[in-house]
């Protein structure tokens, strides 16, 4: 073999720099170590399933396989902005919010830019920062929240972009409307606040808002959202975002031409427009969320007030008691929660609530464990 031979042999392709540094997004568990039942509340699924009238009319484009779908979503989008009263023409749809959060990072960040999230944020956000060349910032939480004077005193001339989820994953915790117009108001014209509201339709608090309203006036706000959980069309991947028109026409110029299929939108419009439904989802977290946070603290454990469809729950610092030890006894039970040590968190695990059955089901077996 020549010389030349042996230096095309050496060669390969390789990513570009800071690739290899990602580290791969991992999902919750699915299934339990034993033989018994399984309850699945390791991903934040709803437990009522999506609508009805979802399910009918995904079923319904199984005769249109062969047609490619609307590449602009039309009807999708004016579904959105019905229902929400926005304009449909400053909406983006995606493969899931995580498609509209990669798009951002890839249309705003390069080599050398800076983008902000908080240390316990969702950890898409590093994934978005890394893979475009940016270097990700993050900055400390208090009592688990996001805090605005810590992003604020993070911000230099390098910054681009902050990723804020409101409410939180995986604390629960949010930030009252005042301090995200707080932190609006504190950053430059030219960083762009992407404000993650997956969480949005369950947080009922009168000081909160998903941040619409500053999306709609703001030249640098972004309001993403998905139907991956209340909705509970997570197999489709289905997100949207709303912001100003510039931005709004920068994602359309990069995303892919066909990047909703047809099915999920139309499955997408039912959803949206099911409000009944969508009550009756909201009614069960109402009724749960709080009844399990109880039992958890009556067992002697410490729970982060959440406003979302999950718990956060601290485990004692003793041997056999721990966070790690309560998962492994509850999966051979066939209750699987998920392990948060990737969110900086290893003495807790995060709780889906889920049906009637499966929220007794973790009280009953960690009343066991901890006894």
């Amino acid at each position: 073999m020549t010389t030349a031979d042996n230096s095309k042999t050496s060669l390969r392709p390789t990513p570009r720099a800071g690739v290899l540094d990602i580290a791969p997004y991992v999902a919750g568990a699915h299934k339990g170590t034993g033989t018994g039942p399984t309850y699945k509340l390791s991903s934040n699924e709803t437990p009522l399933g999506p609508s009805p009238n979802a399910v009918e009319a995904y079923k319904l484009e199984a005769d249109r396989l062969a047609i490619y779908p609307d590449g602009s979503a039309t009807a999708l989008r004016e579904a959105i902005g019905s229902v929400h009263g926005i304009n449909p023409d400053r909406i983006v749809c995606g493969a899931g919010s995580d498609e509209i959060l990669n798009l951002l990072a890839q249309a705003y960040l390069a080599d050398g830019d800076e983008a902000i999230y908080c240390e316990h944020g969702f950890l898409v956000y590093p994934i978005a920062i890394k893979s475009c060349g940016a270097t990700p910032v993050v900055v400390p939480e208090t009592d688990l929240t996001n805090d605005v004077d810590a992003i604020l005193a993070a911000v230099t001339d390098k910054t681009r972009m902050v990723f804020i989820a409101n409410p939180s994953n995986p604390t629960g915790t949010y930030l009252p409307f005042d301090e995200v117009r707080r932190l609006h108001a504190g950053l430059p014209g030219n960083v762009i606040l992407v404000l993650d509201a997956a969480y949005a339709e369950y947080c009922r608090r009168n000081d909160y808002a998903a941040g619409m309203e500053l999306a709609a006036t703001a030249e640098n706000v972004v309001m993403a959202r998905t139907f991956s959980k209340v909705y509970g069309l997570a197999a489709l991947r289905l997100g949207w975002c709303y912001g100003p028109a510039a931005i709004i026409e920068v994602l359309n110029r990069i995303r892919g031409p066909f990047n909703i299929s047809a099915a999920s939108m139309a499955a997408g419009i039912a959803a949206v427009e099911d409000r009944a439904f969508l009550e009756k989802a909201l009614d069960h977290n109402d009724k749960w969320l709080p009844w399990v946070t109880e039992q958890m603290e009556a067992l002697g454990l410490t729970v982060t007030p959440s406003v979302g469809n999950f718990i956060l729950v601290h485990f004692p610092d003793v041997p056999g008691k721990r966070a790690a030890e309560a998962d492994a006894f509850l999966l051979k039970r066939g209750c699987v929660l998920r392990r948060v040590d990737n969110y900086g968190l290893p003495n807790a695990l995060r709780m889906t609530i889920g049906s009637e059955e499966a929220n007794r089901a973790v009280i009953a077996n960690l009343t066991e464990f901890l006894a």
